[in-house]
C-alpha cells in the first residue's frame, strides 16, 4: 500500500465535474502536501474549486490551473492521475513522471488498497448497462443486510475514501468501474507501481466498442474490461452474460468459478419471477435484474456457503428470490427516467446513454404501436470515436429524429443514406431540438432524449445535459411541473 501522510502529492486533474475533488481532500485529511494542476483554466473549473476552496485557503491544497508544469510531476513523492487522462502511456506528463521514478496512482487504487475486505467487494463493468446493474446489485444487498452495511462507489459517482472509516470487515463494497479504472488497476503498463488487482465477485455486462478516443483501439478497451476477471483466484466468482452460445467469453482468462448468463429473451423469462415487474421500462433492464439478481446471489452465497453450484454456477432459486427484490427499485436519474407527460406527449430522459448500444436499447424499450411510428428520438453529442451507424439506421422507423452536438452533421447524413428523408431535422442545440420535436409530436408519442454520444461538447457532463433537457420540455409546454 502506497504511503500517503505528509508526502508532497500531485493531483493531475481537478475536473469539471468533481473527478479530483473526493481524492484532493482525502489526501488532505491525511495531511499530504497537495498540488492539484489541470489544463482548465479556472473559469471551467468553477464548481470543482467550490469544493476544495477551504482547504485552499487553508493552505493544504495548492492550485496550478491553465496549465501543467513537468517540475510538478518530477519533484513530488507521489501522482495521482485522474482516470479521464487519455492514453496515459503516452502523456509526456505522466512520462516525465516515470522516468523520475515518481510512483503514479489513482483514485481508485487508493480505495482498494484502503478497504478491509477484498473478498467482499463486488465489481462491475460493461459497455451498456453498468450503472443499472450496479445500482441493482447494491439494492438487493441493501434489502436484505441493511443500507449501512453496502457502500456503493466507483464510476457510479461519489470517492468512497471519505468512507473508508465507516467501513467494517462484515460490510460489502459495490462499485462500477470503467475501463480507464480497470486499465490503471491493471499490470501491463509500464508506468503502474502496483500489483493488478481484481475484486472477488466480478461481473461484466457486455463488451461493444466505446472510448475508442481513451484507449485508441477496441483490442485495448476490450483488454482493459477483461481485466475485471485477470486477478480473481479459483475461491472467486467470476459472472458474465452473453447474447448467445457462440459470443466471445472474455471470462476465458478467469481462474475464478465462472457463471454464464444467456441474456436471450427465453433464458431471462424463464430465470426470473413470473410475478417480477420492475418500474423502469425496457426488456434489457430485465437483463439488467438477472445479472444483478445473479451477483447478490453469489454475495450471499459466500456469506453462507450455500447455493453455489459445482463449477460456480449460482443456483436457479437464490437468483430467483434476490431479483425478486427489484420490484421496487426505481432506477436511476438520466437513465429512461420519466420526465413526465404534456399534451399526451410522454417524455424520458436518457441523458447517461453515451453509447449507441444504450441508445437501441433505449428505443427498444417501448412497446411500438401497430401503424405508426411513435418515437422521436434526440441524438449526437461529444465524438468519442464510436460508430453511429446503428444509431442512424433506426431513422426510417421513428416519428423522428434531431441531431445535436458535435456529431449532429454525421448522424442526419448517416440517417438520411438510411431512407429517413424528411425525419432527420439537424438541430445542433438542445433548445430547437426539444422546440422541433414538440411541436411535431402527437398525443400517445414518445419524446426520448438518449444522445449516444457524451455530452463535453455542450454540456459540463451528463447530468446538466439531462436537467436541461427535462426544464426545456416543461419551458416549451408552459407546464411547471409533470403532469
Amino acid at each position: 500500500m502506497l504511503d500517503i501522510a505528509g508526502k508532497r502529492v500531485t493531483v493531475m486533474g481537478l475536473g469539471r465535474f468533481g473527478g479530483g475533488v473526493g481524492v484532493t481532500r482525502w489526501l488532505a485529511s491525511q495531511n499530504a502536501d497537495v498540488l492539484v494542476t489541470d489544463l482548465d483554466p479556472p473559469d471551467k473549473l468553477t464548481d470543482s474549486i467550490a469544493q476544495i476552496q477551504n482547504l485552499v485557503d487553508s493552505g493544504s491544497v495548492t492550485l496550478r490551473l491553465g496549465e501543467h508544469n513537468v517540475a510538478d510531476f518530477t519533484t513530488c513523492d507521489v501522482v495521482i492521475a485522474n482516470p479521464a487522462v487519455p492514453k496515459p502511456w503516452e502523456n509526456r506528463f505522466l512520462r516525465a513522471a516515470q522516468a523520475a521514478r515518481i510512483p503514479i496512482t489513482t483514485e481508485i487504487r487508493l480505495l482498494i488498497e484502503r478497504l478491509p475486505s477484498r473478498e467482499r467487494t463486488i465489481g462491475i463493468t460493461g459497455s451498456a448497462g453498468k450503472s443499472t446493474t450496479t445500482s441493482m446489485i447494491a439494492h438487493i444487498l441493501r434489502r436484505v443486510l441493511g443500507a449501512e452495511h453496502v457502500h456503493l462507489g466507483g464510476n457510479i459517482g461519489g470517492s468512497l475514501l471519505a468512507d473508508l472509516p465507516r467501513i467494517q470487515p462484515v460490510d460489502w463494497v459495490v462499485l462500477e468501474l470503467s475501463s480507464a479504472m480497470l486499465h490503471w488497476l491493471g499490470e501491463e503498463a509500464g508506468y503502474k507501481n502496483a500489483r493488478g488487482w481484481s475484486p472477488a465477485i466480478s461481473v461484466l455486462t457486455n463488451i461493444k466498442p466505446n472510448h475508442i478516443d481513451w484507449h485508441g483501439e477496441f483490442a485495448h478497451y476490450a483488454q482493459s474490461k477483461q481485466g475485471i476477471f485477470a486477478q480473481q483466484t479459483p475461491a472467486d466468482i467470476a459472472i458474465e452474460s452473453v447474447e448467445s452460445a457462440s459470443s466471445q467469453r472474455f471470462s476465458a482468462v478467469a481462474k475464478a468459478q465462472v457463471t454464464i448468463i444467456n441474456v436471450d429473451a427465453e433464458s431471462v423469462r424463464s430465470a426470473l419471477p413470473e410475478t417480477l415487474t420492475l418500474s423502469v421500462p425496457g426488456e434489457h433492464n430485465r437483463v439488467n435484474a438477472l445479472v444483478a439478481g445473479t451477483a447478490a446471489a453469489a454475495a450471499f452465497a459466500r456469506e453462507s456457503r450455500t447455493n453455489i453450484e459445482p463449477g460456480g454456477r449460482i443456483h436457479p432459486r437464490a437468483v430467483a428470490n434476490a431479483a425478486a427484490l427489484l420490484a421496487d427499485f426505481r432506477g436511476l436519474p438520466h437513465r429512461l427516467e420519466f420526465v413526465g407527460e404534456f399534451g399526451g406527449v410522454r417524455c424520458y430522459n436518457d441523458s447517461k446513454c453515451t453509447t449507441p448500444e444504450a441508445a437501441l436499447l433505449a428505443v427498444a424499450a417501448f412497446e411500438p404501436v401497430p401503424g405508426r411510428s411513435r418515437i422521436h428520438l434526440i441524438v449526437g453529442g461529444y465524438d468519442k470515436g464510436s460508430d453511429l451507424t446503428p444509431v442512424a439506421n433506426l431513422a426510417p422507423t421513428l416519428a423522428g429524429m434531431y441531431t445535436v452536438g458535435k456529431t449532429s452533421p454525421t448522424i442526419a447524413a448517416a440517417a438520411r443514406s438510411a431512407g429517413a428523408g424528411s425525419s432527420v431535422i439537424e438541430c445542433e442545440t438542445l433548445d430547437r431540438a426539444v422546440s422541433e420535436a414538440m411541436s411535431r409530436a402527437k398525443k400517445g408519442d414518445v419524446l426520448l432524449l438518449s444522445p449516444a454520444c457524451a455530452s463535453w461538447d455542450q454540456f459540463t457532463n451528463f447530468e446538466f445535459r439531462g436537467e436541461q433537457f427535462a426544464k426545456l420540455v416543461r419551458e416549451h409546454t408552459k407546464v411547471g411541473a409533470p403532469a
